[in-house]
């Protein structure tokens, strides 16, 4: 009985596809060999990309050659990839309740002496500092009452100060519910969700500082909790982008779309590393389908730079990209290469509408005049 390469579930004989994640059984053999379990390390498609370089340049193209190694499989070694598209946003995993914005504005607590008064303003000071707030011209204030023994003018600078600084920190409360709350989209949160309590309790009860330190505490926990799913939702995104240009291209995702939801809800369920490793089979599972499709639309885009070319086009910039996708393909960088083609196509389209003339059609025919009667 064979199993699924991609979540290891047994499937039946004459089964179409696997009971558990639903992988198309005809990219068994695609996503076992980038694994690193299959026998067959041969990458055609370096070859057939060192072809379509070759049939257009006019010099000797870098040697795109297996490496002299076997291939790694896709999970043995970390991924590399570039900046993704802004148009591919990561999608959202599960349904999180998002943490509600700030309602009350907090209140000054009240002063017990005049060496409490001091301390605080001290303190609102240091905290100004720490937000980049200039308040220069509460300093020359408060000096002046400190020098005169001015209790009432030094708690009129406190509490305007607290003003100041409430609505800073409120910002930055708010600013860090926005990053958690589009976190907690992807991900489970529950450590940082505890410190946003505590954060709104500090500052309901108009502990500025309290706030502010448990704001950078905070900060850091999510920073942490993004490294850690960092590789996982860049697969995601990878995914997705691979999803849409096959339906660009006129293919259907679906024989590979199954891992990706499988890698999706393990995502949801807070399982990074089952997450990541089927996300990553996904991603092999969608290249599978659209490689055949890539290929064809490459060539066809190289028969049109040669067709520019003849026109006496440069077409450099079109072989650069060419390199590069050679390059991620060998890289196994599927977002390099999507990445990479989208730039040439954008240059030969861009390039054909300036040198072609328009259509016959589109021509306006020139208005005679009416003979007179």
């Amino acid at each position: 009985m064979p199993t699924c390469p991609a979540c290891g579930s047994p499937v039946d004989d004459g089964a179409q596809a696997c009971p558990r994640c639903q992988l198309g059984v005809s990219l068994f053999e695609a996503v076992r060999e980038a694994a690193g379990s299959g026998r067959s390390n041969d990458p055609t498609y370096l070859r057939t990309i060192g072809e379509l370089i070759s049939t257009i340049d006019l010099t000797p193209p870098p040697a795109v050659a297996a490496p002299s190694a076997p291939a790694q499989g896709l999970l043995s070694r970390p991924a590399r990839f570039p900046a993704l598209p802004a148009a591919v946003p990561p999608p959202a995993a599960r349904e999180a309740p998002p943490v509600p914005s700030l309602v009350d504005f907090p209140a000054l607590p009240a002063a017990t002496g005049w060496k409490e008064l001091k301390r605080r303003v001290d303190d609102y000071f240091q905290l100004a500092r720490r937000l980049g707030l200039d308040f220069t011209a509460f300093e020359s204030r408060a000096a002046a009452a400190n020098l005169s023994d001015d209790e009432a003018s030094l708690d009129a600078v406190g509490r305007e100060m607290f003003v100041h600084l409430a609505s800073a920190i409120a910002e930055e409360f708010e600013t860090t519910i926005a990053r958690r709350n589009e976190l907690a989209q992807l991900v489970p949160t529950p450590s940082a969700d505890v410190e946003l309590e505590s954060v709104r309790a500090s500052i309901s009860t108009g502990d500025l500082i309290g706030a502010y330190r448990r704001i950078v505490h905070l900060r850091d926990t999510l920073a942490r909790v993004e490294e850690e799913w960092a590789a996982g939702r860049i697969l995601v995104t990878e995914c997705d982008l691979l999803v849409q240009t096959i339906r660009e291209l006129g293919g259907d995702p679906g024989p590979a779309i199954g891992p990706l939801e499988e890698g999706r809800r393990s995502f949801a369920k807070g399982q990074r590393t089952e997450a990541e490793r089927m996300l990553a089979r996904a991603a092999v599972a969608l290249w599978s389908v659209l490689e055949p499709l890539f290929f064809d639309e490459l060539k066809r885009r190289r028969d049109r730079l040669v067709a520019l070319r003849a026109t006496g086009v440069d077409i450099a910039p079109a072989l650069v990209d060419l390199r590069e996708i050679a390059e991620e393909l060998r890289q196994r960088n599927f977002v390099g290469t999507v990445t990479a083609y989208r730039r040439l196509t954008a240059f030969v389209e861009r390039t054909s509408t300036a040198v072609e003339p328009p259509a016959a059609e589109t021509l306006v025919a020139p208005v005679r005049p009416t003979p007179s009667v």
